[in-house]
């Protein structure tokens, strides 16, 4: 039995992390076999791809066509390294960020051409989508209020202007109402336990019609 690739998306602070790392315990009780991966950096090169994606360098700014092009290869290198190897052996993968987020962050976010990010998402996964994506849907200042909490510092897109993440927002909204058969959006405004719970549910009829359970 190929695996299914489920992923998590949404705005900052929306609690992606916390949601998989939830989502993969209760997998596991299941005794379920699963990868827990992200983009950017689910391989060795995407490490060396986030850190420069990721870390604030004002003095060298990073072209936005230059960062589509990062995220891209990420997506490409984590596609043949991981994905597609660990679906064939039947495993469920449950990862943080996708193809949704290169539409939302850098079409809607950033302003760049909706076709060559489609052209560029379809090169880099040459075709894997996602079985079911959960948008952690929570209002954008919400959202940075939690990482500003969380003591983390802010990497560089987290600092972008509120504009910025709002478009980003709006970007989500709109792939969740183009997309309805693969997009499941989750209200993530609740406690985390609340939260995970309504991800179970939706995932526990996923998992019998998939006969993993």
């Amino acid at each position: 039995m190929n695996g299914k690739l489920i992923v998590f998306e949404g705005v900052e602070g929306c609690g992606k992390t916390t949601q998989i790392q939830l989502c993969s315990e209760w997998l596991q009780s299941l005794g379920i076999s699963i990868l827990v991966t992200r983009e950017p950096g689910g391989t060795e090169l995407g490490l060396h791809l986030r850190r420069l994606l990721l870390d604030k360098s004002p003095a060298k700014p990073i072209a936005d066509r230059t960062e589509l092009l990062l995220y891209a290869a990420d997506r490409s290198q984590h596609v043949e390294q991981e994905l597609r190897p660990n679906l064939a052996a039947g495993k469920i993968i449950l990862c943080d960020r996708y193809i949704d987020s290169t539409v939302a962050y850098q079409g809607y976010g950033r302003g760049l051409d909706m076709s060559l990010i489609h052209e560029l998402n379809a090169i880099a996964t040459d075709g894997l989508e996602s079985d079911i994506t959960f948008w952690l849907d929570v209002d954008v200042e919400v959202g940075l209020a939690r990482k500003r909490r969380s003591g983390d510092v802010a990497d560089r897109i987290e600092q972008e202007a509120i504009a910025f993440h709002r478009r980003i927002q709006q970007g989500y909204a709109q792939l969740a109402a183009s997309y309805p058969e693969r997009i499941v959006r989750v209200d993530a405004s609740a406690s985390p336990e609340v939260v995970q719970k309504q991800i179970q549910r939706i995932l526990t009829d996923k998992l019998k019609a998939w006969g993993y359970m």
